[in-house]
């Protein structure tokens, strides 16, 4: 079974600090920030839960939200990456294996490369 545990720490961590900022850091790009990386980890999971079907538009359910949004889209990839793994047949190739863990590494990293972004990392120094 696929650990999700690094996707889910991290995503949850930066909702929390999302959620914890100003409403002139959120204002400032962080919200901006947030709401990217969550639309960017949504259409991942959508195009793993409905390969050949194009992503639907994740909402912006406003700056106030984006702490929120980051960690549902971030748990739900979390859960299409876990059933991905769990549904590979155990006669599949080492690559059709290999595919899930390689998209959990790929969020991971870049929740973490959002989480040191400047609009975020500069939103919560002042």
């Amino acid at each position: 079974m696929l650990d999700v545990t690094p996707l889910q720490t991290a995503v949850d961590a930066l909702a929390d600090r999302l959620r914890a900022l100003p409403q002139s850091a959120l204002r400032r790009g962080a919200a901006a920030e947030g709401l990217a990386l969550a639309r960017e980890l949504a259409t991942r999971a959508q195009l793993i839960e409905r390969p050949g079907e194009p992503p639907r538009e994740f909402p912006d359910a406003g700056m106030f939200a984006a702490g929120d949004q980051l960690a549902v889209a971030g748990h739900d990839l979390a859960e299409a990456l876990r059933a991905a793994a769990a549904a590979v047949p155990d006669d599949a190739g080492a690559d059709v294996k290999a595919a899930p863990a390689e998209q959990l590494a790929q969020a991971v990293r870049r929740v973490r490369e959002t989480a040191q972004s400047e609009a975020i990392t500069r939103s919560a120094r002042m």
